[in-house]
């Protein structure tokens, strides 16, 4: 079955080298789609209201999940999370936070840093002051879609370290989904394997031993803005979604 039980890998060998496996987001998408939609008819003989709901990690999962949406007809929502970078080392992350007041520490990395509690709060602040931003230009006053007692499908452009995609899991369990799928186009297998207890499936297109960032994997990796998240979104919501049109 190409979705695996709880934090495996499906639908390819590991690569011991580099290769150019997408063309963009939408292409990584496309593939994404086509080993969930394999996996398990998403939708089918289920009434409107747990139909799965497709939600996609701002900024850079959102096209990605658009194509995921659309193939499986399933609506499609934005889940807003903002790694903690070190503050000498953004691109080292100390963990992560998300909406509904999720926040997630690597804990053992921070006493490995000594990274003080005041100077971790100060990252905390700052990166809530733009997940919050985000939220309003995404969003706006609007509700999320309900996962309510749903398949909530999660799906980012790739997985580093796995803590972000832990957080957008974690907003899904308090939003009582009642099964959390996440899906990715590559990930390193240490980060899948840190994901086994916590989604429970995941679906990814290719993992690789030798991971070195999710940009060697894309033609173009180029950075997804906040006027293309909120035009994606804007689509989707026009477009028909389930087997029979509805949402």
């Amino acid at each position: 079955m190409p979705v695996t039980r709880a934090g495996g890998c499906a639908g390819s060998a590991p690569r011991a080298g580099r290769a150019l496996t997408f063309v963009d987001r939408r292409d990584a998408g496309r593939q994404l789609a086509a080993i969930l939609s394999r996996a398990r008819p998403f939708g089918i003989g289920e009434p409107d209201n747990q139909r799965p709901v497709v939600l996609g990690m701002a900024r850079g999962g959102v096209p990605v999940a658009f194509e995921v949406a659309a193939v499986l007809r399933a609506p499609l929502e934005v889940v807003v999370v903002r790694k903690l970078g070190h503050p000498r080392q953004p691109e080292l992350g100390l963990g992560a936070i998300a909406e509904d007041g999720v926040r997630l520490v690597n804990d053992a990395l921070v006493r490995q840093l000594e990274v003080s509690e005041d100077v971790l709060d100060a990252v905390v602040a700052r990166q809530t002051l733009e997940l919050d931003r985000r939220l309003a230009v995404y969003r706006g006053d609007r509700p999320p879609v309900s996962v309510a007692g749903r398949t909530a499908i999660v799906v980012d452009d790739g997985l580093a370290t796995g803590f972000t995609a832990r957080a957008a899991i974690e907003v899904m369990r308090r939003r009582a989904a009642a099964r959390v799928v996440l899906g990715v186009p590559v990930a390193p297998p240490e980060a899948l394997e840190a994901l086994r207890h916590v989604a429970d499936d995941v679906a990814c297109v290719e993992t690789t031993a030798r991971f070195f960032g999710l940009s060697e994997w894309y033609e173009d990796f180029a950075q997804v803005g906040d006027d293309q998240v909120a035009a994606l979104l804007a689509l989707a919501a026009s477009r028909p979604s389930g087997p029979d049109g509805a949402a």
